[in-house]
């Protein structure tokens, strides 16, 4: 099925059109923008539009739907395997994986905190090496390239990661109900008009969303160029570790995440160098899950006292501002 067949029969609401969730769609694209921040973990309760914008996201990047990756998969479902139906008439196949069938595109594992922790830990291996070795059942693939973004959601109040998954995500961010009532509002008329227009083959709402996107993927693109010749100053990079040290993060992952992501943002300003305030703006999602806390399911959340501390590192280095934007 092409990408156009795929649209018609499924179609999803333009990423443009969405309303609200700023700083999920936000880091999505900072992810894209630099592949090597690694995956993007979404925390949150159910209803807060994480699905829909994830997948607005993959069909507006990758021009089509996100592999999702059901909590029920087995391993062969997950890695390949032979095809049961074929084995049973005596022709061995060999079926593809999901990991192998989101390659150029977009895996997205809903709930990902109710997997085992070995799938989790099979798809992270796979993230990070951008290989996929299968040795089981007679098959032996030493090796095969595969490149896909990873989104994995997740509600806090059905359970969390371990903290040596949780550090395997690049970046977490927290979404939640909309309070503002004027949002809240335009999000309910945004849905309402959806529903409505996605019944029409012709629908001028629709079509323009859907070239709002090609715009903006055109310009991501740009800024995924753009990215890989933003060097990280020194003084950026001692900005990172300080943060890192201050709020106590283990290891060495939180400030290259953050410094890869910093440049993501750089990038997506047009800008040619890596400001403080980029650093700020990055830091949360780097950090709020690999902070030793975050092992108690409840704490991965950025705090106001978190903010001002940021702020105040931030400003000493140089940043007369806020540089997150959070109250």
């Amino acid at each position: 099925m092409t990408a156009h067949q795929e649209e018609l029969e499924w179609p999803v609401l333009p990423f443009g059109r969405i309303v609200g969730q700023d700083e999920l769609k936000r880091v999505l694209e900072i992810a894209y923008v630099m592949p090597s921040v690694g995956g993007v973990l979404v925390s949150g309760e159910r209803g807060t539009a994480k699905s829909t914008t994830v997948r607005a996201f993959a069909r507006m990047v990758y021009g089509r739907l996100p592999v999702t990756l059901p909590i029920n998969a087995t391993d062969d479902r997950i890695l390949g395997g032979w095809q049961v139906d074929a084995l049973l008439r005596g022709e061995p196949k060999q079926m593809k994986g999901l990991l192998e069938e989101a390659d150029q595109g977009l895996l997205y594992v809903d709930e990902v905190n109710l997997l085992d922790d070995h799938v989790v830990n099979i798809i992270l291996d796979v993230v990070s090496t951008g290989l996929l070795v299968v040795q089981r059942e007679g098959l032996d693939h030493s090796g095969i390239r595969v490149s896909f973004s990873l989104v994995g959601t997740m509600n806090p109040e059905e359970g969390g990661l371990r903290p040596q998954l949780l550090d395997r995500f690049g970046l977490m961010v927290p979404v939640g109900t909309e309070l503002d009532p004027a949002v809240r509002r335009d999000i309910l008329l945004t849905v309402l008009r959806f529903e409505e227009e996605r019944k029409d083959p012709d629908s001028q709402w629709l079509r323009e969303g859907s070239s709002a996107d090609e715009a903006h993927l055109l310009r991501l693109n740009a800024a995924r160029q753009a990215a890989r010749r933003i060097v990280l100053g020194v003084e950026a990079a001692e900005l990172c570790a300080r943060i890192a040290i201050e709020f106590d993060v283990t290891g060495h992952r939180g400030e290259i995440v953050m410094a890869q992501a910093a440049r993501a943002v750089a990038a997506l300003e047009g800008r040619g160098a890596v400001s403080a305030a980029d650093v700020g703006f990055v830091a949360p999602y780097a950090l709020m899950h690999r902070r030793p806390e975050a092992s108690y399911d409840d704490a991965m959340v950025w705090a106001a006292k978190d903010e001002e501390l940021l702020h105040q590192i931030v400003v000493e280095a140089g940043v007369n501002e806020q540089v997150h934007g959070r109250s």
